[in-house]
């Protein structure tokens, strides 16, 4: 076959479109290295997919909790908005290093007024709120 000239053309022919095929196959569109970058896009977007599954979770029950339960709201409220509920007081401790602050504070008899318009006999001071006695 090799021994006349259609025979070396129909060789040739064939070995081009080997080698045409073959360049397609690899690096070509949708080619082999396009499918494995494909594959690499896919799985970093399940990645991402899962972690925003996971935030989609958390947040439909954050929302399930602020519509039947009352703490929540109460809790939100409280922490978020500032409530003080009345014959509540609120107290804020700062971090202030005891060794380093010398000066002495003086409680007075306003200071122990509640966010009522009455005033509260507390004395005592408890960490976070505590409610008059009455």
């Amino acid at each position: 076959m090799l021994s006349t000239l259609s025979g070396r053309i129909v060789f040739v022919v064939a070995i081009l479109l080997l080698a045409f095929l073959q360049y397609k196959l690899w690096w070509g569109e949708s080619g082999y290295y396009d499918r494995q970058a494909l594959q690499e896009r896919i799985a970093s977007y399940q990645v991402e997919n899962s972690k925003l599954a996971e935030r989609n979770r958390i947040l439909s029950a954050e929302v399930y909790d602020l519509k039947s339960g009352l703490e929540a709201v109460e809790e939100h409220a409280r922490l978020d908005l500032g409530l003080i509920k009345p014959r509540e007081t609120f107290v804020q401790l700062s971090t202030i290093d005891v060794s380093d602050y010398k000066k002495q504070v003086e409680v007075t008899g306003d200071d122990l007024i509640t966010n009522e318009t009455d005033k509260c006999d507390n004395t005592s001071t408890i960490l976070g709120y505590f409610t008059c006695g009455r």
